[in-house]
C-alpha cells in the first residue's frame, strides 16, 4: 500500500536517504530502444550533470548515483542546518537560479530594492521562508530534477505526456551499516546489468566519477559551501542538449508560491555550476562527510564487482574488506546479499537495533528487513 511521503521521509530520523526515479515508456529512457533502434544514451549525461548542479542549489549533498537504461538511483544527504544559515538573499539567489520568482522576489534582488514597500517586503520574507524550506526538501529536489529531464526528452521526441513513473520511490539510512549498503548497491548497478566489466568503466556512476578525480583532480572553483565545480570543464556535462521547450508550471494553482514562477528555460539550468560529490573521511568527525575511506569503500566495491558475477557468485576473498569488519558486518552474507539487499528491506534500511527502535517510535509491531538485518549487519563473534 502506498505510505504518505510524512512517513517516509523524515529528518528527524535521519538525513540519509536512497532515492530512485523510473522511467514510465517502453522505450529505455537513456539506452538503444531494441524495437526502434533509437539510442538515447546521451540522457544519461544530462541526468548525471542535472543531479550535480541541483545539489549546489540545495541543501543536498550526493553520497552516491547510477543512471542506468530506464531508472535513475541516488544517495544523498540533507544538510537542514546550511539552509538555517543562509540570508533572505542567499536563499532568493539560489531559488531564483531555478524559478523565474514573482515580481517582488525579483525587485528585491534588483537595485529597485529600496522602493519595495512594506507589504511588499513582507511578502518577500514569506516566500523567502517557504523557499527555504524547499531547499532542503527531497520533494522539491526531485521534482525539479524530473521535470527538467522530461521536458528535455518531451522536446526531443516531439511528444508530451507523463516521461516518469510517477512518485519517486525513497528509503531511510538509518546507520552507517545500511548507508555502506546503498551506496554499494548504487555505486555496482552497471555491474550487475552487465553493461560494465569493471569500476572504472561504470559510466555515469559516482564510483567512476570518483575514481577519475582521484586522477584527475577537478579544477573548478567553489562555491560559499566549498562543493562546487565548473560545469564547462566536468568531464560528465551534458554533450547534447535539444531547444529549450517553453517552461512548465510546477505544482497546482494552489500554491501560492509556485503561481506564475515557471520553471527556468534549460539554457539557464545548464549555466548552474555542478557540486563536487561528498567527501569520505572515516573519522566521522564531520556530518557532511561520508564516514568511512575512499581506499576501503574503493576495496570494497571491487571485491562485491567480482562477488556478483554470475560464474562466482557467493565467492569470498582471502581477506575480508575491511570496511564489513570495522562495522560488525558479517561478511559472507553480506557478499551473498548485495546485489539485491536494497530490495529486502521496505522504507528504512538499518541494523536490526535501529530498525527495532525506528518500530516503537512509529507505533508498529515490526519493520520490513529485519530478518535479513540480523544476518547481514551483525557478525558472528557479536
Amino acid at each position: 500500500m502506498t505510505q504518505p511521503r510524512a512517513t517516509l521521509i523524515s529528518l528527524e530520523e535521519t538525513p540519509w536517504y536512497h532515492v530512485v526515479s523510473r522511467c514510465v515508456r517502453r522505450a529505455f529512457l537513456c539506452g538503444k530502444d531494441p524495437l526502434t533502434g533509437a539510442d538515447y544514451a546521451h540522457r544519461r549525461a544530462w541526468i548525471e550533470g542535472r543531479i550535480l548542479s541541483l545539489s549546489s542549489v540545495f541543501a543536498i549533498d550526493i553520497a552516491a548515483y547510477a543512471v542506468m537504461s530506464n531508472h535513475y538511483h541516488v544517495v544523498l544527504r540533507v544538510d537542514l542546518s546550511r539552509t538555517h544559515a543562509w540570508t533572505i538573499e542567499q536563499v532568493l539567489v539560489r531559488w531564483t537560479q531555478l524559478f523565474t520568482g514573482p515580481a517582488p522576489v525579483q525587485r528585491y534582488l534588483s537595485d529597485d530594492r529600496v522602493r519595495l514597500s512594506a507589504a511588499e517586503m513582507a511578502q518577500v520574507e514569506e516566500l523567502a521562508e517557504i523557499y527555504r524550506a524547499r531547499l532542503h526538501d527531497i520533494s522539491w529536489f526531485m521534482r525539479v530534477l524530473n521535470e527538467s529531464i522530461a521536458r528535455q526528452a518531451n522536446q526531443e521526441d516531439g511528444v508530451k505526456g507523463r516521461f516518469w513513473e510517477g512518485r519517486f520511490k525513497s528509503q531511510a539510512l538509518l546507520d552507517e551499516q545500511a548507508l555502506l549498503a546503498a551506496m554499494a548497491y548504487v555505486d555496482l548497478n552497471p555491474i550487475r546489468a552487465g553493461i560494465a566489466d569493471d569500476l572504472e568503466r561504470s559510466d555515469y556512476t559516482s564510483v567512476a566519477r570518483r575514481i577519475r578525480n582521484a586522477t584527475t583532480p577537478d579544477n573548478g572553483k567553489s562555491d560559499s559551501t566549498g562543493k562546487t565545480e565548473s560545469a564547462a570543464e566536468s568531464p560528465s556535462s551534458p554533450v547534447k542538449t535539444p531547444p529549450s521547450p517553453a517552461p512548465h508550471r510546477i505544482g497546482s494553482g494552489r500554491d501560492h508560491a509556485s503561481e506564475n514562477n515557471p520553471l527556468r528555460p534549460e539554457r539557464s539550468l545548464l549555466a548552474i555550476p555542478l557540486a563536487s560529490l561528498m567527501p569520505f573521511e572515516a573519522s566521522g568527525r564531520f556530518e557532511q562527510t561520508i564516514p568511512f575511506s575512499l581506499e576501503d569503500y574503493l576495496e570494497l566495491s571491487e571485491t562485491l564487482g567480482r562477488c556478483v558475477h554470475p560464474m562466482k557468485r557467493g565467492f569470498i576473498s582471502e581477506k575480508s574488506p575491511r570496511l564489513l569488519i570495522r562495522l560488525g558486518m558479517e561478511p559472507q552474507q553480506f557478499l551473498r546479499h548485495a546485489d539485491h539487499l536494497l530490495k529486502t528491506f521496505g522504507p528504512a534500511i538499518g541494523t536490526a537495533e535501529t530498525l527495532s527502535a525506528l518500530a516503537r517510535r512509529r507505533r508498529c509491531r515490526r519493520m520490513r528487513g529485519i530478518a535479513m538485518a540480523r544476518q547481514v549487519f551483525q557478525s558472528r563473534a557479536a
